[in-house]
């Protein structure tokens, strides 16, 4: 997700030339929605300026969780946000997702419990 400003319009159009690839506007009931291609390898990265569910950019971004690709930092949304938007859209492929989407938070959830419990036992 991104704002749609003139100033990262023009970030994004130069995230496509360095990246040697096109950035096309699919149709899609997701508004706003930009998508760069490169056909060599089949990269597809879509930029978003509003998405399903999210409030703001403002709440996404303080749930995310920063990593780093290819020495570059990027926040990558919350999967709690991620099934969220998939629910509010109501598109049959985002609700086809869902499951498996739900199933990896319970996991993922479970992990971070257990991780929690083995750390204070060793306090």
């Amino acid at each position: 997700m991104f704002r749609k400003t003139p100033a990262n319009l023009r970030k994004l159009r130069a995230l496509a030339t360095d990246l040697e690839a096109v950035i096309m506007r699919p149709y899609y009931p997701a508004s706003g929605l930009f998508r760069i291609v490169r056909d060599d390898d089949g990269l597809q990265i879509d930029f978003m300026a509003t998405v399903h569910g999210v409030r703001s950019l403002a709440s996404l971004r303080s749930r995310a969780q920063e990593v780093t690709l290819d020495g570059a930092q990027l926040l990558v949304a919350d999967l709690s946000d991620i099934i969220k938007s998939k629910r509010a859209t109501g598109r049959p492929k985002d609700t086809a997702a869902l499951n498996i989407l739900e199933k990896t938070l319970h996991e993922k959830t479970r992990d971070q419990k257990r991780k929690a419990g083995s750390s204070e036992e060793r306090e």
